[in-house]
């Protein structure tokens, strides 16, 4: 199966978002920041990643454009996640390369929907 990078500042969306996917034979790998997260697929290729826009010190946005910049990640699918719901987030994370973008909260049926999409 997949393996997943799951990358958010906020301990708890970790947690339920990495169990929701581990439920459906996901492997996962998790970072609570942009660093951990470029350590951690250093360490450990990702098949897919979800990334948190809001995050301190390096918020997602930009790791979307560093993991886009670097040839080994330009075409791993990219999924952007947010508590805000503003088109505006849309367009620029789909300018900067995410392949789809999720509201918090998101349900598991369309966090596993968009997942299996973009893994097909």
């Amino acid at each position: 199966m997949a393996t997943i990078l799951v990358v958010d500042d906020y301990a708890v969306t970790l947690r339920v978002l990495s169990a929701q996917l581990r439920k459906h034979g996901y492997e996962v790998i998790m970072a609570g920041s942009a660093r951990e997260a470029l350590e951690r697929l250093a360490e450990t290729p990702a098949d897919l990643a979800i990334l948190d826009i809001a995050m301190p010190e390096v918020d997602g946005l930009t790791l979307l454009r560093q993991l886009r910049a670097d040839g080994r990640y330009q075409n791993m699918p990219i999924i952007m996640l947010t508590a805000s719901g503003q088109d505006q987030d849309r367009i620029t994370a789909r300018e900067a390369g995410a392949n789809d973008f999720l509201s918090k909260p998101v349900s598991s049926h369309e966090l596993l929907d968009t997942v299996q999409r973009l893994l097909d």
